[in-house]
């Protein structure tokens, strides 16, 4: 059977499941791409209304040359469909009503600012960035790349050589605490592996790469919000071929001898030859599969360590707030006791830290003229019980909060208001214990040791997105659904 003649299907339309889709149409394939919501983008997707366009999930643009690297495999650019801008503060961290931080672009400036901080910082932040430099390159150009089906893979000479700069064996909290003193330093170099899903002292000295991509790659923003890059990618699958089932719900999936034969979906039953999950993981598993085709137990799920879930709340403001900055970060409670109250002891939090995203101050078409575009997160332990009384009684408190640092009354200027937590993430998206950011990367689910891309009972059956390789994030996304297509061609090369 020809690559022209095989129909493989993709579960999923997030960022990995748009990839997996774009790179098997790409090399043949007739490919069906199933999304059980009414627009493609999983996390990604956009909320319209009364004139606000609201990222609904991902709002920091990192990384840069990944999403170019997708394009560029399919004749494009990114400019070729939406704009980016350079964001000038990156973002800011507040400590303080007098106390703000805000990260320049320019990093002769953002050493300078290191140095106005603590004496001798610029130097060790050069030292720090260097060695990252260094984590950068490789875990984004080999390490990410790699299926983790064998330890054989990381039989390169260049990974093995290098495998102690890495630091994979070194906690991140020690080594950020080797160069820096300042309580503000080491919250500015922590806050991004909170999101990794484990405490800075859990989680690898490996992920100062990302330190890397904020500070000195810089922070961009697309014009028009992450729907554009998602409308982007969807453009980009369906000039290969992919055809779109929106509303369309997998019910199950049905195998005979060691392969998958078939989708139901809500409204469809069909034959296909091969199919990439990039939807929820333990959702495919527990839910899609029989028992006898599943990867792992239900045991093997309740022991996997989660990254956090989140209480969102987008708000249209009928004023200007200009004292904030467009990624705008609240550190002004305790980092370590918010942390532990999400990965140590999980419970709605103390004294919660929060982030506000205000992208009306850098594009006037997310909001009406005067208006500003608010998406206030506060990261949470997954699982939690989520109810609207907690969901009010934590607005109250974020509000206050922000309310008293930005000097604007912001609750009477309300006009429109919507709260998005753990619940929502398990209806919307079959979401793990409501998890927003999937597997923590934590040294024991590192690599070969996550989830496997590939399913060991159903061998035309692969799994991408954020709880397989190469991990959370939306880079790490995208460059899932290309590996995962690339696992799925090889098998159907090999036994056509």
């Amino acid at each position: 059977m020809t690559s022209e003649q095989s129909k493989l299907a993709v579960i999923g339309t997030g960022f990995a499941g748009l990839s997996a889709a774009a790179y098997l149409a790409q090399a043949g394939y007739r490919v069906d791409a199933y999304e059980k919501n009414e627009r493609v983008g999983g996390r990604a997707r956009q909320l319209l209304a009364k004139g606000y366009v609201f990222d609904m999930g991902p709002s920091w643009y990192w990384m840069p040359e990944v999403f170019e690297k997708f394009f560029s495999d399919f004749g494009c650019k990114s400019a070729d469909f939406y704009e980016l801008e350079l964001l000038d503060p990156g973002f800011a961290m507040v400590f303080g009503l007098e106390d703000v931080i805000k990260i320049p672009a320019d990093f002769e400036s953002l050493c300078a600012l290191f140095e106005s901080i603590e004496s001798g910082s610029a130097e060790q932040l050069r030292l720090f960035l260097e060695e990252a430099a260094y984590k950068y390159q490789t875990g984004m150009t080999k390490l990410v790349y790699k299926p983790g089906l064998s330890l054989l893979e990381f039989a390169d000479w260049d990974l093995f050589r290098g495998v102690f700069k890495l630091q994979v064996f070194t906690a991140f909290s020690k080594h950020v605490r080797r160069f820096f003193k300042d309580a503000r330093l080491i919250a500015l170099m922590e806050f991004p592996v909170l999101f990794l899903g484990a405490m800075p002292e859990d989680t690898p000295a490996l992920y100062s790469l990302m330190n890397y991509a904020g500070l000195k790659l810089g922070t961009w923003y697309p014009k028009g919000g992450f729907g554009r890059v998602i409308d982007a990618m969807k453009t980009v699958a369906e000039q290969q071929g992919v055809h779109f089932y929106t509303n369309d719900a997998v019910l199950s999936l049905k195998t005979t001898h060691q392969k998958l034969t078939s989708v139901k979906t809500f409204s469809r039953d069909v034959a296909y030859d091969g199919v990439i999950a990039a939807a929820d993981y333990h959702h495919v598993e527990q839910q899609l599969l029989h028992p006898s085709c599943r990867n792992y137990p239900k045991s093997y799920w309740d022991k996997r360590v989660m990254a956090p879930s989140a209480l969102i709340f987008y708000l249209g403001v009928t004023c200007r707030i200009n004292k904030l900055d467009h990624h705008t970060l609240f550190f002004d409670k305790s980092l370590e006791l918010h942390a532990r109250e999400i990965y140590k002891e999980p419970q709605w939090p103390t004294q919660p830290l929060f982030y506000v995203c205000c992208p009306s101050r850098s594009d006037d078409g997310v909001a009406p003229p005067g208006h500003e575009n608010l998406f206030i997160l506060m990261p949470l332990a997954p699982g939690l019980n989520d109810h609207d009384t907690l969901r009010e009684q934590y607005f109250q408190i974020v509000m206050e909060r922000l309310e008293k640092y930005t000097g604007v009354a912001i609750r009477q200027f309300l006009d429109f208001q919507k709260s998005y937590c753990v619940d929502d993430f398990k209806t919307d998206y079959n979401a793990y214990k409501g998890n927003a950011y999937g597997l923590a990367n934590t040294l024991g689910q590192t690599a070969n040791l996550k989830p496997s891309i590939r399913n060991k009972h159903v061998k035309n059956l692969f799994y991408a997105g954020q709880l397989t390789v190469p991990g959370p994030g939306v880079p790490p996304s995208v460059i899932s659904g290309r590996v995962a297509a690339g696992q799925l061609i090889k098998y159907l090369n090999e036994t056509q």
